[in-house]
C-alpha cells in the first residue's frame, strides 16, 4: 500500500510541468505542433503517444483469442476468447484518463496518460507521453491463499513514451518501462509463500517499441514488441511481439492483429505472456475503439 500512495502523490508533478509547457506552447505563435504520429490510443499491445481530446468519451472493446495451434480442436483458437472493456476520458488536451476490466486474472485497470512535450515542425523532435497503472487482480482467491492481502492483487506500470512522426507515412516508438508485480503468482505455494530461490525481482524493466505505417487514407500497418531488461532464465515468460492492421472507419478505428500475449492490460502484457512466436503460439485479436 505504501508503493500505491507513492505512486498517487508523484502523479501531480506530471501536472504542473505540463502546466509550463502549455503556457510556454500558447505564448509563441511560431510553434506548430505535429499531430496524429498514431491514429489510435494503443499501436497493438503498446500504448501509443496519441491521447484523448478534451471531453472525447472512448468504449473500447477488445478480445484476445487462443492460440492458433491447436487448429480444428478450438476452431484455431476463436473458441477461447479473453476479452476487456476500458471506458476512457479526455480531462483535457494532454491528459487522459482510463478505467476497465479484462477476462484475464479477472484484472481491473486504472491508468493516467500525460503529454509531457509535443513534436514541432520546426523545432523539438518528438513527443514525450507519460503513462502510469495500476493492475488489480480479483482472480486470486483467499480460499487458495489464506494470507492474501489487498497488496498482493496489485501490479504497478509507468512508461515513458517517445515517438517521432518522421513523415506522413511513417511514425516510431520507444517505450522505456518499469513495472512491479507484487505477487509473482507462478512462484507461489498454497499457503502465499514465495518458492525459494525466488530467482525473479518484482521490479522489472522492458524497452518498447513500435511502429505505424500508413498504407492508404484508411489502412495501416503497426507492430510493437516489448524486450524484457531482467527477466529471470527460469521463468515461463516470454516477450510480447505483436503485428496487424488499423482500419479508419467514420467514428471509431479497428485494429486486427496477430500476438501472442493473451493478456491487454500492460502489467499482464509486459510480464504474462507465454506464447512463442517460433512454435507458431500466437492468436489472433481485435481492439474496437467508437469516440463519442
Amino acid at each position: 500500500m505504501k508503493k500505491f500512495l507513492i505512486y498517487i502523490f508523484l502523479l501531480p508533478i506530471g501536472s504542473f510541468a505540463q502546466d509550463d509547457l502549455i503556457d510556454e506552447i500558447s505564448s509563441t505563435d511560431s510553434i506548430t505542433i505535429v499531430e496524429s504520429a498514431f491514429k489510435s490510443l494503443k499501436i497493438v499491445n503498446l500504448e501509443s503517444t496519441k491521447l484523448a481530446a478534451n471531453g472525447d468519451f472512448y468504449f473500447i472493446v477488445a478480445h484476445r483469442f487462443g492460440f492458433i495451434t491447436n487448429g480444428f480442436d478450438d476452431f484455431f483458437g476463436l473458441d477461447n476468447a479473453n476479452t476487456q472493456l476500458k471506458f476512457l476520458y479526455g480531462v483535457n488536451e494532454w491528459l487522459t484518463v482510463h478505467a476497465s476490466r479484462s477476462g484475464f486474472q479477472e484484472t481491473y485497470d486504472l491508468a493516467v496518460k500525460y503529454r509531457l512535450a509535443a513534436q514541432q515542425k520546426e523545432g523539438f523532435p518528438v513527443t514525450i507521453v507519460g503513462f502510469n497503472s495500476l493492475a488489480i487482480n480479483t482472480e486470486l482467491k483467499e480460499k487458495d491463499f489464506p494470507k492474501l492481502t489487498f497488496e498482493n492483487r496489485l501490479s504497478y506500470v509507468t512508461q515513458v513514451l517517445i515517438s517521432r512522426k518522421f513523415n506522413e507515412k511513417l511514425s516510431l516508438e520507444i517505450a522505456p518501462t518499469y513495472f512491479h508485480e507484487n505477487t509473482l503468482r507462478d512462484l507461489l505455494d498454497e499457503n502465499n509463500q514465495v518458492i525459494l530461490p525466488n530467482p525473479q525481482d518484482n521490479s522489472q524493466f522492458a524497452l518498447g517499441f513500435g511502429g505505424r505505417y500508413k498504407l492508404t487514407n484508411r489502412w495501416s500497418i503497426n507492430m510493437d514488441y516489448v524486450a524484457h531488461l531482467n527477466r529471470t532464465k527460469q521463468s515461463i515468460y516470454r516477450n510480447p511481439l505483436s503485428i496487424g492492421f488499423d482500419l479508419e472507419t467514420g467514428g471509431h478505428v479497428f485494429q486486427m492483429h496477430f500476438t501472442n500475449s493473451n493478456a491487454m492490460h500492460e502489467a499482464g502484457y509486459l510480464g504474462q505472456t507465454t506464447g512463442d512466436w517460433g512454435k507458431g503460439e500466437i492468436g489472433f485479436g481485435f481492439n474496437l475503439v467508437r469516440v463519442f
